[in-house]
């Protein structure tokens, strides 16, 4: 039988000159050019994935079918930050229905979950890793529903890329390699973790070197044979399950069986003229909501792009909307306030309002309402069909655990979680912990205009909210905006900021924010595809090791 993907193996890998997209003279930090394409656009964090998704639109799958295909070459060649053992959101602008729908594919804590067991253990918080970390994996059931309900090609089909990769391998890239070289110990400390994702069980590859994962390719055929089925209650799943039982786990088969993505209606505010929209709760797409409303009422424009009183009202922002997202945000089934009252315009007005000019808060108070690692890539296809696309397994590497011998990395957003008697994200059996990834996407006028996001824990809604901003306020066009320097508020008063020249520096310290030393710092990586009168505009961060390109 001839393979599905057949008329794609002359495209895996290379770009014809045919897919080569116009661009202007480059004119960013970074000497990328934004990339303008007549017909279709991709941007990815890793090249191999970016060519996928081309490969699959050339071959006549849409912007859903392409998507997803470079989500499974990431798990490959992106391991640490993403794939199947980890979680899935999406926002769509569908042409054919002309609106945007929410894709919700995340899971929920294992039914023997126990924070009396935890506290008996002498846990003060859920662990960051090992087994108990585990939560059910969404992101599979996410990708077949995307295909199933808007896509053109099977989920066997789309896995076909990343299969091949898997099995004959590929030479690691860069930052990626660097990344990796960081998790060394965590890798070695489970031994499925070590037999996959370590050379000769010892170390990371390091930039160049060949690596494959043959476990993933079996297991990627499996499903593309059995459906998602083998995995969510089939034999896949026992071996998972039984995997995570001898460590002590708490999922069950009825846990994965039970996995069901949500079909959501994106949340949004509008500034300027421009509408932003971020998925509800339990992620923390609200926060950048919340932060963008705040700034409505301040003139940022003539503060100038990150002069000081412009990073002092972001960061400000930024504390008052994380504020909120720690004390009322959680599983929506567990939320005591309704979204609609975090953003409603009057309480955002009283919010923004405490932002002192003068001087930078420590800790601001949840208001009274009374009551990671990831990927992100986004595509856009000629019949004007966008996919905003986040995929994570949380920290580097996730929980670290991989069951032998299915090359399965699995996530630990169950350290998501708090273990605070009454807290809305408090553990509990079959939950969903507050999350992290985020999609942005942006509409004018009510047709879509910008689908992006930046990757990087509570690093998204500040990075959507500044690279928005940069576009809005500033000008700038797509790779500008990407690349343009950015700060990433910590804790407190202490805040990262990239290329800040000394006089900012001391403004800022007069404040009272901390500067912390940016090197080491992750600002996130960025992706965005905005759309023109005719054709796109794409853009990638050369923070990443990825590529944006059109055809």
């Amino acid at each position: 039988m001839k393979s599905p993907m057949a008329p794609l193996a002359g495209l895996l890998f290379l770009l014809p000159l045919s897919l080569m997209a116009q661009v202007t003279s480059p004119a960013t930090r970074s000497g990328r050019s934004t990339v303008y394409a007549p017909r279709a656009a991709v941007a990815t964090s890793q090249p191999l994935a970016t060519s996928t998704a081309l490969a699959i639109l050339e071959a006549g799958g849409n912007a859903i079918d392409a998507a997803v295909a470079a989500a499974a070459v990431l798990n490959v060649t992106e391991p640490h930050m993403t794939g199947m053992g980890g979680d899935m959101f999406a926002i769509l602008w569908s042409a054919r229905e002309r609106r945007l729908i929410g894709l919700d594919a995340s899971g929920r804590s294992g039914s023997k979950v126990s924070v009396d067991a935890l506290r008996a253990a002498g846990e003060t918080r859920v662990p960051a890793t090992g087994a108990r970390a585990v939560t059910v994996p969404g992101a599979l059931a996410g990708w077949d529903a995307l295909l199933r309900t808007h896509g053109t090609m099977t989920l066997g089909a789309v896995l076909q890329p990343a299969i091949r990769l898997a099995e004959e391998g590929f030479p690691v890239t860069p930052i990626i390699a660097q990344d990796w070289a960081t998790e060394v110990t965590k890798l070695a400390s489970d031994p499925g973790a070590r037999a996959t994702y370590l050379i000769d069980g010892q170390r990371a590859p390091k930039a160049g070197e060949w690596f494959r994962n043959p476990d993933q390719a079996r297991t990627f055929r499996r499903i593309a044979e059995g459906g998602i089925g083998v995995f969510y209650g089939g034999d896949l799943g026992r071996e998972v399950v039984a995997g995570l039982e001898r460590l002590g786990g708490y999922l069950t088969l009825d846990d994965l069986k039970a996995q069901q993505v949500r079909w959501v209606e994106p949340l949004s505010v509008n500034y300027k003229g421009y509408t932003l929209h971020e998925l509800p709760p339990a992620g923390q797409g609200i926060a950048a909501l919340q932060m963008l409303k705040m700034l409505e009422g301040h003139d940022l424009k003539a503060k100038g792009h990150n002069s000081a009183a412009y990073l002092h009202t972001l960061i400000e922002a930024k504390k008052l909307a994380h504020a909120d997202l720690a004390r009322y945000v959680a599983d929506p089934e567990h939320m005591r306030v309704a979204p609609a009252d975090l953003l409603d315009p009057g309480y955002l007005a009283r919010r923004g309002g405490l932002i002192d000019p003068r001087r930078a808060a420590d800790q601001p108070p949840a208001g009274d309402l009374g009551g990671s690692e990831t990927i992100y890539l986004t595509v856009a296809d000629g019949e004007g069909n966008m996919i905003s696309f986040i995929n994570s397994i949380y920290s580097y590497f996730g929980s670290g655990v991989v069951v032998p011998g299915t090359g399965i990395m699995l996530q630990n957003r169950g350290a998501g979680f708090v273990m605070t008697e009454g807290h809305p994200n408090r553990l509990a059996p079959r939950k969903r912990p507050l999350h992290t990834i985020i999609p942005g996407f942006v509409t004018r006028n009510g047709q879509p205009w910008l689908s992006f996001g930046v990757m990087g824990g509570d690093m998204q809604p500040q990075g959507h909210v500044q690279v928005l901003l940069n576009l809005v306020e500033f000008g700038m066009d797509p790779q500008e905006a990407i690349d343009a320097p950015r700060f990433r508020h910590l804790a407190g008063r202490t805040v990262a900021i990239e290329g800040l020249p000394d006089s900012v520096a001391r403004e800022l310290a007069a404040l009272g924010h901390d500067l912390r030393n940016p090197v080491g710092v992750a600002f996130g990586g960025g992706q965005a595809i905005m759309k023109l009168g005719r054709g796109w505009a794409a853009a990638s961060d050369p923070r990443k090791d990825g590529m944006a390109a059109g055809r």
